[in-house]
């Protein structure tokens, strides 16, 4: 009798065993709770590490904060393990020094490299510069995974209410689970414009100096007085607010011009509106009013790492599409700018189509190559081979994404390898006359047996070959990541699943001829 390898002995446990077809249920039961619980991305997360120290030094030059500030800083940064690029900027009163790591560098660990460095260097910073703000980097909330553009259907509306509105219902949202962060492009904070007329300016014989420091000496902060009395009182003291109408600014004195006073509104045009200083402004255009554009406050929501981004942006349109009527009622129309949860589940589903297919597509095949039954049972297989291999990588926390997907369908042509090397195998030796008085179970075992070792080395020899992409580098190391993942797992599945179900199978499935 031929001593049994681990393909032999596999077979010739699970052949007989009563539980080998409730263990295939359960196997493909794993794969699809699996590949319904894994967090789905159209695209791998890549590990980014970096930040940005803010050493302010109130009343110092550009030149002095380079020397002092900056310089030092490097020098010291530059020491801790991991550190790619350093970016300074020195500008009068600040100097800011932005670090990127490699890429793949842990992120709490890089942060609190950097945290350490700077603090137990603070002996050597001039004693005269503030406490450093350490800003950290974090890639995977500073990404939006949708944006949603919301924009008034009334003229009258304005752009301050509009973003007051929108920043209302940012707050609801952010209340949602996984939501890690909410942002408003566009907004419009409310202000007094003063637009001051520099031919009045001439004629009145004013400066804008004396206009700054006449605006500057109304500003000013006064806290209420309260004291106990002995009856339980208390006594309030404030002033009511000087300014509460564009009135109100116009008829501040600037100046005195041939014994009468200047007055605000006659060198300048003063209204209530919006911050137009800072010169930003978001738009949204509608192809089907003839492009008409208008102004808009984009929300941009991102989610928590390893969260599922398909459930968090299902979650937000629903709530969207809950309020829509209410938003309407209020003269506020939006649109949905993007929403990677759509694109992760599109690109996902036509992976997994086009993964359907392809098994198909060698199904078909292999009828013409092995027999139809022969062929029913290699393709058997592979969802089983799929699911362990999806399992796996949701115990890993890898997530689903195009990647991820594309190295199973690269690696599908090697995994019917050793279920057809089986089962080839097997019916060889069933037309094989020395094996005419031996059961079909006992051919199948043996058939197994002898193909075991060759093609235990051909698979593991593939499989090395994957290793080396573990230690690329860069970005590009980091994107393809699921490769050198799932391509050796799938690969050292196919070993166990063809080893195991293809035996019992042919047992169940095919029939001995009489030689």
């Amino acid at each position: 009798m031929t001593k049994q390898n681990i393909a032999g002995k596999l077979a010739s446990f699970f052949i007989n065993h009563p539980l080998t077809l409730i263990s295939a249920v359960f196997i493909l039961s794993l794969g699809y709770l699996s590949l319904e619980f894994m967090p789905r991305e159209e695209n791998p997360q890549i590990k980014v590490a970096g930040g940005a120290v803010i050493v302010p030094m109130p009343g110092a030059k550009a030149d002095e904060i380079q020397k002092i500030i900056i310089e030092p800083l490097e020098k010291k940064i530059r020491q801790i393990k991991g550190v790619e690029n350093i970016f300074s900027v020195a500008r009068d009163s600040v100097g800011i020094v932005q670090v990127q790591y490699l890429i793949g560098q842990d992120k709490g660990a890089s942060d609190l490299k950097l945290y350490d460095q700077v603090m137990k260097n603070m002996d050597e910073m001039p004693k005269t510069a503030m406490q450093p703000i350490i800003k950290t980097m974090d890639i995977d909330v500073d990404i939006p995974v949708c944006s949603v553009a919301f924009y008034s259907k009334d003229k009258n509306m304005s752009e301050v209410e509009l973003y007051k509105r929108v920043n209302r219902l940012a707050f609801d949202i952010n209340k949602m689970d996984d939501v890690a962060q909410i942002d408003l492009k566009g907004e419009k904070k409310e202000q007094y414009n003063i637009l001051v007329d520099s031919d009045k300016l001439i004629k009145k014989r004013v400066t804008l100096g004396q206009v700054a420091m006449a605006l500057k000496g109304l500003t000013f902060e006064l806290p209420d007085i309260k004291a106990d009395k002995l009856d339980g009182t208390f006594v309030v003291f404030g002033i009511d607010n000087a300014l509460q109408t564009s009135r109100d600014l116009g008829n501040v004195i600037v100046d005195r011009y041939v014994g009468r006073p200047v007055l605000l509104k006659d060198i300048a045009t003063i209204s209530k509106g919006y911050d137009i200083q800072h010169g930003q402004e978001a738009r949204i255009y509608d192809k089907q009013n003839s492009l008409v554009d208008k102004s808009q406050v984009t929300m941009t929501i991102s989610k928590l790492k390893g969260a599922n981004t398909v459930v968090i942006n299902e979650k937000i349109v629903a709530h969207l599409n809950s309020i829509k009527e209410k938003l309407s009622d209020e003269n506020i129309g939006f649109v949905i700018t993007r929403d990677d949860g759509y694109t992760a589940n599109h690109a996902v589903n036509e992976l997994l189509f086009h993964l359907a297919l392809s098994v198909l597509i060698i199904a078909v095949l292999l009828v013409f190559a092995l027999g139809f039954k022969e062929a029913m049972i290699v393709s058997l297989t592979v969802p089983m081979i799929v699911s362990l291999t999806i399992f796996a990588g949701f115990m890993l926390g890898e997530t689903v994404n195009r990647i991820t997907l594309f190295a199973i369908l690269l690696s599908l042509g090697l995994l019917v390898d050793a279920a057809i090397i089986v089962i080839e195998n097997i019916h060889r030796h069933m037309h094989d006359p020395q094996y005419k008085d031996k059961s079909l179970k006992d051919i199948a075992i043996d058939a197994t047996n002898e193909i075991g070792n060759p093609t235990n080395i051909a698979t593991i020899a593939i499989v090395v070959t994957f290793i080396p992409m573990f230690f690329v580098g860069g970005m590009i190391g980091q994107f393809m990541h699921p490769l050198p993942v799932f391509v050796p797992i799938a690969l050292l599945v196919s070993l166990v699943v063809a080893y195991i179900y293809t035996p019992y199978m042919v047992s169940k499935i095919l029939k001995k001829k009489e030689l």
